[in-house]
């Protein structure tokens, strides 16, 4: 991998303004130039400043751990459990919104500065990363700012909303044209800034249609003929859509491994002690016999078990009971944030064939195999454990439940996707609602972030509408693509 040291160095702090508003002044611009900072910077450096803003600030302690994983059912806090029973911070929910449009502001100058270019490759990068941040973003509040949201240079200060259901086709559309980019006009170089793949433009390929199949077998259940033509499109042809063939190309963010570059959860472990793996997540492994127990969790120093920990609990427990998360996941400042993984396109694909969409001849049962092995192996369990946790535990049934919950065990440290894919089919159904939760009444873990205060002040006009709909702070109108019924 190249030196993302350097680039991070030099670039950290650039593009950190997403809202620009003109002053009362004629020396505006003057008075508020730094002779001392670049008034400008190759895109390639923007793009080394996305890719590592997005897994630095979305996938920490804050933006992940406390709330999207144990949501999920992934983790459970064990010291200051506010969080997991539903307390939110309002400054997190700020900073999480603030974070989401900084870095598609920054997303858009790279989009600038690729057509300014004619840099058709960097122009599809960022098309990509634009609609996996914005999918993101729909997916954590529902109703948000799209189709205006980054219209300040033509006077929109106060962007108005866009339905999940709206913002959906727009984004695979999006990854389609980025995908037909790669297809039939790939010109120009990403530069020494793709610290993700490292300037390989097949990898950005498979990565934007591995998302496509993401979005499409996610609204299977809202807009089936979307779902399925697009999968169709994709598995029918992998000449021009190719997808994820191997861990080889997952979409791993690797940290340098010395400070202040390291992994988040890394870092957030060396100064604090607030999570386990829940008792959900445990309970189902041990159930499978699943090997990939050791490497998610570590076993509790009372006893040397693997026992996980309430979700939401209305308090701490002994601390020497529970386990910890793993080593791999946790421990290593070298680590890795995963931005998506070939496993997961794999469910996509065993998903769809389930469900009679056309995926190439590719079969639910192989494609469910692979996908359980390449999780295996990801975690590095030997080829005679694979052998024997897919006669065992991990044996296909032919049912889309199985399907659902190989796939939520396998997204381990993906949060979000976790969460989303646990709102969307309701596995694993041992998951609960926080027994201390602070919002008494409800049945389901949250559906949905807060929205944050600031933008109910400051766009109100706008937001107010969406906001009427939610209750709870957490609940009220589901996610377009949650289809469960009971839930509140």
């Amino acid at each position: 991998m190249m030196n993302m040291k350097k680039y991070i160095t030099r670039f950290a702090f650039l593009f950190l303004s997403i809202f620009i508003l003109a002053g009362c002044t004629d020396q505006f611009e003057e008075i508020n130039t730094d002779p001392d900072r670049a008034k400008d910077a190759p895109a390639t450096n923007v793009l080394a400043f996305v890719l590592t803003y997005w897994p630095d600030n979305l996938n920490d302690v804050w933006a992940d751990m406390n709330e999207p994983s144990t949501y999920a059912g992934h983790l459970a806090k064990i010291q200051y459990i506010d969080e997991a029973k539903y307390n939110f911070r309002p400054g997190v929910v700020e900073s999480k919104w603030y974070d989401v449009y900084l870095t598609l502001n920054n997303v858009n100058e790279i989009i600038v500065k690729a057509e300014a270019d004619d840099n058709q490759n960097l122009l599809a990068v960022a098309r990509i990363l634009r609609a996996y941040i914005f999918q993101t973003a729909t997916d954590t509040w529902r109703d948000i700012p799209y189709t205006d949201a980054m219209k300040i240079s033509e006077g929109t200060l106060l962007p108005q909303y866009d339905k999940q259901e709206d913002i959906y086709p727009a984004l695979l559309q999006e990854l389609k044209e980025a995908a037909d980019i790669f297809a039939t006009n790939s010109t120009g170089s990403l530069g020494d800034g793709d610290i993700l793949f490292d300037g390989d433009t097949e990898k950005w390929q498979k990565f934007a249609n591995s998302l496509r199949l993401r979005l499409s077998m996610r609204i299977s259940a809202v807009n089936e003929g979307l779902a399925s033509s697009t999968v169709s499109e994709i598995l029918g042809n992998p000449g021009s859509y190719p997808v994820m063939e191997s861990n080889d190309d997952n979409a791993f963010f690797w940290w340098p491994g010395s400070d202040p570059y390291e992994e988040p959860w890394y870092t957030d472990y060396k100064g604090r002690d607030d999570h386990a793996v829940s008792d959900v997540l445990v309970n189902v492994m041990l159930e499978l016999d699943d090997p990939r127990l050791p490497v998610y969790a570590i076993p509790a120093e009372s006893d040397s078990l693997f026992r996980g920990f309430t979700i939401g609990a209305a308090a701490q427990p002994n601390l020497t009971t529970v386990s910890r998360i793993g080593e791999r996941f946790r421990l290593d400042p070298a680590g890795f944030t995963p931005y998506m993984r070939y496993a997961e396109v794999m469910f996509h694909i065993a998903e769809a064939a389930l469900k009679g969409f056309n995926t190439g001849g590719i079969t639910a049962e192989d494609a469910y195999n692979a996908a359980v092995e390449a999780s295996l192996l990801e975690n590095e369990i030997s080829t005679t454990d694979i052998s024997a946790y897919l006669s065992g535990g991990g044996l296909f049934d032919s049912t889309l439940d199985q399907i659902y919950l190989q796939e939520w065990i396998a997204l381990f440290k993906q949060g979000m996707e976790a969460w989303s894919l646990y709102r969307r089919t309701g596995i694993p159904a041992t998951h609960y609602v926080a027994p201390a939760s602070i919002y008494p009444g409800h049945n389901s873990p949250p559906f949905r972030y807060p929205y944050p205060q600031n933008e109910l002040t400051l766009n109100g006009v706008n937001s107010t509408p969406f906001e009427n709909e939610v209750t709870d702070a957490f609940w009220g109108k589901k996610m377009w693509w949650d289809t469960r019924q009971g839930v509140n």
